[in-house]
């Protein structure tokens, strides 16, 4: 028992730069305190204790702000940063090394008895606010985004984002790699908090772009048939295109700026 709480307090100092001291994480860290008391009713509920159980858990949840169902599996290293408001439940499965933020939910969709909760693999992290409802399976090391809901599987390596959670990225060949090496970066600086990294990409600017390649494209396309009609003799392609004027897009560049700066602001506020 030892041997595992300092473990789970050695995870702490690698996944928080606040952290200064084993004594400071002992005393002052809930994330760890909720653990302490998960590790102790989880034996009990398994030994057939449950009422006990039960109620310790709730005088864990007074205490930490943090509630663990006493029938919730979950692995070595755990690490609960901040923690009001998580809510993990009956039927989750967490994995070793996962991460999560305040405000997640490991919840369920349905009021029937058996499988009802997520099952986190090895590595996941996921941001604060975060809602996973199901009994579906986050896959090894993946990366669910601030606020989030995700009710459906999430493949290993990817990160999910927004309402409803879908993949903005799926790490795999060079990408996997490069991901790899900001991993192992992020590591040496720091932990990469609330589970987005700092290129991220806005899929509303992802969907703007593409239309603007396609539009590029249809543009080149015409060019290429008006030049040719006008090898035949055609006059049909001397009207002008209105003009775009710069004032029409005074701001954009602001906009995107301030977007920009929004998002590298979220980070781990200790």
């Amino acid at each position: 028992m030892f041997s595992q709480l300092r473990e789970d307090i050695e995870s702490v100092f690698d996944r928080d730069p606040a952290a200064r001291n084993a004594f400071e994480v002992l005393t002052n860290y809930p994330g760890l305190h909720a653990l302490i008391y998960h590790r102790i009713n989880h034996k009990l509920w398994n030994m057939g204790f449950k009422w006990l159980a039960r109620t310790i858990s709730t005088i864990s949840r007074w205490l930490t702000g943090i509630e663990i169902h006493p029938g919730a599996k979950i692995g070595r290293r755990f690490f609960i940063d901040h923690g009001m408001g998580v809510v993990i439940g009956e039927t989750a499965e967490i994995g070793d090394d996962v991460t999560l933020y305040h405000g997640v939910t490991l919840g369920g969709t349905t009021w029937n008895k058996g499988k009802r909760h997520p099952t986190l693999g090895n590595g996941v992290v996921v941001g604060a606010g975060a809602k996973i409802l199901g009994p579906f399976v986050v896959g090894e090391n993946a990366r669910i985004g601030s606020n989030a809901v995700v009710t459906k599987e999430v493949p290993p390596d990817s990160t999910v984002i927004g309402i409803p959670g879908r993949i903005v990225r799926m790490h795999s060949g060079d990408d996997g790699q490069r991901e790899q090496q900001v991993k192992e970066m992020a590591d040496k600086l720091g932990f990469d908090a609330y589970g987005v990294t700092a290129e991220l990409p806005d899929p509303v600017a992802h969907s703007i772009k593409a239309l603007l390649n396609h539009m590029h494209a249809v543009d080149t396309k015409i060019d290429s048939m008006c030049q040719a009609m006008e090898d035949m003799g055609v006059d049909y392609c001397n009207e002008q295109l209105p003009e775009l004027k710069p004032e029409d897009f005074e701001g954009v560049e602001e906009d995107q700026a301030d977007s920009e700066k929004s998002g590298n602001s979220i980070g781990n506020p200790n």
